[in-house]
């Protein structure tokens, strides 16, 4: 079977689909990745094989839109503002509106029997409807968008659609979801289950890495990740405030990843703040207690199949959404305003909680079981292969 894979032009939102494509390549199945610069990156990063579509989307300078200098988005914005940050349905409505027909190029060269996209490419359903091959949506996590975007799609994409034959704006054979039970939005449409097997980019297990043993007891360890964007969107004097805060609980190891042109920049901390390079989170989590991070898609599942209690600060689109369900599932504290996330106390007394109270560790356990339970890659792939 061959298998074009597409995604929007964000690193982060071809990754939750990359164990599904190695499950493809180790079933024997051909996979393609087309996707724009912005992506090819994380593409060879997972070794797989892509073509370039188009030029650089650029999200970032989307993101840094509006920013009031010194200010993080959080500072600047209202929560329900960021959970829209850039009209999610009319920022991939307009891409695919350019985009289309570069994708339908590389498809009809390269005929795949299948097509595999995260849910707001919408290029994909109309390259899979054009050529007459099913397509499968995967999501990356909690998914507050894909439902009203849609819908948008559906309306500024008709007249497109019609041109080219179909009725409509089509929709995806299979949705993809690797939410365990209880953690996904209530109302979204149902998708058919996939475990969530983490991938976080590829690195060497450095050494410092190799000499920390699990704790525990009167010695506890947090993992701190604000994913790869958080610290260039004006979030240092956060940073340096939040580790800090940290650092003065006693008996508790903060290991914070943070690049290296990032580190100069944070000043003097406390002695039990490790700074390290950023590595693949599935290698540093094992070792830790508890995990605070910025609630982006791919750290939010990775953190919960660890089974590791939470501090979810969001600071814009969907890190609210994922924020509020894990703590909705007992599994997670979540501090979405700025107001809270810059006061030392609230976040000590967060963390404070989640290794003391028994109660969210049950319960992230709990999900990471509920997680593990789930069809695996290879599975789903077995069952794709009767789409045919």
């Amino acid at each position: 079977m061959r298998v074009l894979m597409m995604s929007t032009p964000v690193p982060t939102h071809f990754t939750p689909l990359v164990p599904l494509a190695w499950a493809l390549r180790a079933a024997g199945h051909e996979v393609l990745v087309a996707g724009q610069p912005d992506v090819l990156g994380a593409v060879a990063s997972a070794g797989l094989n892509a073509t370039g579509v188009g030029t650089a989307f650029h999200v970032q300078d989307l993101l840094m839109a509006g920013l009031r200098p010194g200010e993080r988005p959080l500072e600047t914005r209202t929560r329900a503002e960021l959970e829209q940050m850039g009209g999610p349905g009319r920022v991939w409505t307009t891409h695919a509106r350019y985009m289309w027909q570069s994708y339908l190029e590389v498809a009809r060269e390269f005929r795949p029997d299948l097509v595999v996209s995260d849910p707001l490419e919408f290029s994909a359903t109309i390259v899979g409807a054009v050529l007459g091959v099913p397509v499968v949506q995967h999501r990356w996590g909690v998914d507050p968008y894909s439902g009203g975007a849609q819908g948008e799609a559906a309306v500024v994409l008709r007249a497109l659609c019609e041109r080219l034959g179909l009725d409509g704006m089509p929709q995806a054979t299979v949705l993809l979801d690797p939410c365990p039970p209880g953690l996904q939005l209530p109302d979204v449409a149902q998708g058919t289950g996939i475990r969530h097997v983490a991938f976080n980019g590829n690195g060497q297990l450095p050494q410092w890495l190799r000499e920390l043993k699990p704790v525990g007891g009167t010695v506890r360890r947090v993992a701190v990740s604000l994913g790869s964007r958080t610290l260039d969107l004006n979030a240092l004097p956060f940073t340096r405030r939040m580790l800090r805060a940290l650092g003065e609980r006693p008996g508790t190891e903060i290991v914070a990843t943070v690049d290296a042109h990032h580190r100069g920049e944070l000043g003097p901390l406390p002695d039990s703040v490790r700074l390290v390079d950023p590595v693949p989170l599935s290698l540093l989590l094992g070792v830790c207690d508890a995990a605070v991070h910025h609630g982006g898609a791919g750290t939010s599942m990775t953190v919960t199949s660890f089974g590791l209690p939470q501090l979810v600060l969001p600071q814009l689109a969907d890190q609210f959404a994922h924020a509020d369900r894990l703590a909705a599932a007992g599994a997670a504290i979540a501090l979405d305003s700025a107001e809270t996330q810059n006061d030392p106390e609230r976040l000590r007394d967060a963390v404070d909680d989640l290794l003391t109270a028994p109660a969210y560790a049950k319960a992230a356990d709990g999900l990471a079981r509920a997680m593990a339970d789930m069809p695996s890659p290879s599975d789903v792939v077995a069952d794709l292969e009767n789409l045919r």
